[in-house]
């Protein structure tokens, strides 16, 4: 019995195995939860108002979403180039998208692009969302426009 139990003593038990590969692979878990923060600390925003994108000064080629209002009277289409201003009511910044805009599209409505700024401080948009119906508009973008006193709702509900 006693030779037994020193062979045992030299191992680990099954429970001891379970445990520690357990233990591992939640340590593992646990590191790669934390280097997917780490990357994504900056793009972890649905997106970035004008005058947060001034703010932390959005180096140019840098994937971000813009979001704000449609800038009246600044809306310029020469076929699928489309040329308009995103808007909180403190920053403004001039965007650019080549393509078919969305049917909701026109000034003075809520609108987010995604795409890039670039070198000279316009932003090149690869996607524009539009609100999708009457009385929407995403709640970031609301916030945003609340905090900068720019908020205009068209109807009291």
């Amino acid at each position: 019995m006693t030779v037994q139990a020193s062979v045992r003593k030299k191992g680990w038990t099954r429970k001891q195995k379970r445990l520690g590969i357990i233990a591992g692979l939640g340590l593992v878990l646990a590191l790669a939860t934390t280097l997917v923060l780490i990357a994504l600390r900056d793009q972890i925003v649905f997106f970035y108002s004008p005058s947060d994108v001034v703010a932390r000064e959005v180096a140019a080629g840098t994937p971000i979403r813009l979001g704000g209002l449609v800038g009246d009277g600044s809306w310029v289409r020469n076929g699928q180039e489309n040329d308009f201003v995103i808007t909180d009511g403190a920053e403004t910044i001039k965007a650019h998208y080549t393509g078919i805009l969305p049917d909701l599209f026109r000034e003075g409505q809520g609108v987010v692009a995604e795409g890039a700024m670039q070198d000279n401080g316009t932003f090149r948009a690869t996607n524009v969302l539009a609100k999708h119906d009457e009385n929407y508009i995403p709640k970031e973008v609301v916030d945003a426009l609340k905090a900068s006193g720019e908020w205009r709702p068209e109807t009291e509900q």
